[in-house]
């Protein structure tokens, strides 16, 4: 057969679907606007933080290592509120943590089909009440229960242990599904690797599985840790409103906020250096949590598994 006698070869076109533009334009611009919208704050939280670090009466020295917050007085330590949000902070993930992991892990390995279905909505019901209703909780049914373990001399009526517990129970649901998540996600051919070698559930799920998905649990604990040291309502109820450096949990202490919501309801001029100080503190939020999602990035691709 010649060359001539063979078929012409067929011109594959990309067919013009005016819809599927459309639709990748509106994604690439809601993605657009969330990153601007991400750089609208940080210049708006820049600018005015510069304003504070620039008065006079301000040092950067006495911001970061004093242990007094006043400024209607001239005192600019940031350590009463900060401590007051690593100690809640700390409280909460030493709930959450354990009894997320140890739901998630009962969730992905041992729970029949029916008993999964029913629990995990209903566990992540929690993560929609609003958390107004847990700060009250933390102030009404949480602070007379500690008071009653460990007396009311003890435990003042707003404290920092309640606020931390409550705010615990409300980041479970979070850790939970995502580390269950992460856990179904490793192969089923490990599981069975596993149990052919003779290990009970039990190792198989903490020497096995659980080393596995340890990016995913890691990357939910930071996202859970963020959630606690941005959390505003239950702190502002419970835990105390005046700026008190205190390592005892069973008194008052006041967050960072705890403060910005309670001064920026009053009545604080513009430029003012109490109202500069909002800033201030946001910024320092800002860079936390940006820190943490740092963390986060880093520890998933350290211990990311790719499984073929």
């Amino acid at each position: 057969m010649g060359v001539d006698n063979f078929p012409p070869m067929l011109v594959l076109r990309r067919r013009s679907r005016p819809g599927e533009w459309l639709i990748q334009g509106f994604l690439l611009l809601c993605a657009l606007l969330s990153i601007l919208t991400t750089l609208g704050i940080v210049v708006v939280l820049g600018r005015e933080s510069w304003l504070f670090f620039g008065d006079e009466a301000v040092t950067l020295s006495e911001f970061l290592t004093s242990t007094t917050w006043q400024p209607a007085i001239g005192h600019f330590g940031v350590w009463p509120l900060l401590n007051a949000t690593l100690m809640t902070t700390t409280i909460a993930m030493l709930v959450a943590i354990p009894l997320g992991l140890g739901v998630a892990i009962y969730l992905s390995e041992y729970a029949a089909p029916h008993v999964h279905d029913f629990l995990k909505p209903t566990l992540e019901v929690l993560a929609g009440i609003p958390t107004v209703v847990y700060g009250y909780f933390a102030l009404t049914f949480m602070t007379p229960l500690l008071q009653n373990l460990f007396g009311r001399e003890t435990v003042e009526i707003y404290n920092t242990a309640s606020a931390g517990l409550v705010m615990g129970i409300m980041i479970l649901p979070l850790i939970a599904s995502l580390s269950e998540d992460a856990l179904r996600a490793v192969p089923r051919s490990l599981r069975e690797a596993a149990y052919a070698l003779g290990a009970t559930p039990l190792e198989t799920s903490t020497q096995v599985v659980l080393p596995a998905a340890l990016s995913g649990i890691s990357a939910a604990i930071i996202l859970g840790i963020s959630r606690a040291i941005g959390e505003t309502m239950i702190v502002s109820i419970a835990a105390g409103a005046g700026p008190s450096f205190t390592l005892n949990p069973f008194e008052a202490a006041e967050t960072m906020t705890g403060h910005i919501a309670r001064i920026s309801g009053g009545d604080l001029s513009y430029n003012t250096i109490d109202y500069n100080s909002i800033f201030a503190l946001g910024m320092t939020l800002f860079i936390f949590t940006f820190s943490l999602n740092l963390i986060s990035r880093i520890i998933v691709e350290r211990f990311r598994e790719v499984y073929e």
